[in-house]
């Protein structure tokens, strides 16, 4: 479920608090495209919300207060004179709400599906069918939620994504640029624990600062980030979760809907360490030439001697007449600045 088209890049003044004894804090809120980002006044995030998890506590009262359906101890209140948001806010919710299968019907469905599967355990075959069959049924708005989840876990590493009010802009011309106007918002650098890049359930890509910071052409970052898009359709990413998290953690997701914190956190672990996974060249250089971007500095960034990547720079298919710019030089050097350096 995404946020109505008119309310997107929506911003607002709130006051966010993160655990009940914690101290309220003025922020930023921003309404995205599946997404709540709750950011400091610098413009770096403190908090993502799905927007299929997000509960009004004080339905019709001033001030507006919302909290993650669960977690009614990190709140965010927004005063009566914010009514743009507030009123986008509930919007997005009653359509979610009205679209949202009815807990019975689909509880009864999953149920069902599940006892047929356990039904015929005894073949072999049941573990993947079960995984094939979660990762038919749920739905993006769930993918979303668990992506967000995910992304908590890796920042207990990582620390937390990189952002500046100067980058925050440059980085979502970026994300567009190559991902599509639709995703603009799905970037997100990190600055240690990353080798390069990875992707998570809902559409998130996370990018290394390296990539950014150490190299003066931005078709490197771009050329990465197109790979890690082609390499997140190669293969489900939530299969690839639960294939790492194994039956019981499927049959928990189909059946409540959650995945357990230790599953998120083993694989958090995985994630940032793992090799990547080679996308094909024919399907690279057919992306390179869909978004009108050059090969060739992707290749030499990832062999400096051309070697082992010739292919990607013989093939380049736009040597002759160079790439539809990512980025105006202005918006690069903000963007190299995101982690403060």
């Amino acid at each position: 479920m995404t946020a109505l088209k008119e309310y997107q890049r929506l911003e607002a003044t709130a006051l966010w608090r993160p655990e009940p004894d914690a101290q309220r804090r003025e922020v930023i809120l921003s309404m995205g495209d599946a997404t709540l980002t709750v950011s400091d006044v610098s413009g770096r995030a403190l908090s993502h919300w799905s927007m299929a998890a997000v509960v009004r506590a004080n339905k019709g009262r001033s001030p507006a207060l919302y909290h993650p359906d669960g977690d009614p101890g990190e709140t965010l209140e927004l005063a009566e004179d914010e009514s743009t948001m507030i009123d986008a806010i509930d919007r997005v919710l009653r359509d979610i709400e009205r679209r949202r299968p009815k807990p019975g019907k689909l509880r009864l469905r999953m149920i069902i599906g599940v006892a047929a599967l356990v039904a015929a355990g005894i073949l072999l075959w049941l573990p993947g069918a079960l995984l094939d069959h979660a990762e038919r049924v749920v739905p993006r708005a769930k993918r979303v939620e668990i992506g967000q989840a995910l992304l908590g876990q890796i920042t207990r590493v990582s620390g937390r994504p990189c952002g500046t009010t100067e980058s925050a802009r440059p980085l979502r011309h970026l994300a567009a640029r190559v991902l599509g106007e639709a995703r603009r918002g799905d970037l997100v650098v990190l600055n240690d624990g990353l080798r390069d890049t990875a992707h998570l359930p809902g559409g998130i890509i996370l990018l290394s600062s390296d990539l950014l910071e150490d190299y003066e052409d931005p078709d490197v970052a771009a050329g990465y980030i197109l790979a890690e898009s082609l390499r997140a359709k190669q293969s489900d990413p939530l299969g690839d979760l639960l294939r790492h998290a194994g039956l019981w953690s499927s049959l928990k997701l189909l059946t409540t809907g959650s995945l357990p914190r230790g599953t998120l956190e083993s694989y958090a672990e995985v994630l940032l360490t793992r090799p990547q996974v080679p996308v094909p060249l024919d399907a690279l250089l057919e992306g390179f030439a869909k978004i009108e971007l050059r090969s060739s500095p992707y290749a030499y960034a990832r062999d400096i001697t051309g070697e082992s990547v010739l292919p990607l720079v013989e093939g380049d298919p736009r040597a002759a007449e160079g790439s539809v710019p990512v980025l105006s030089d202005a918006d690069w050097v903000r963007l190299q600045g995101i982690c403060g350096g």
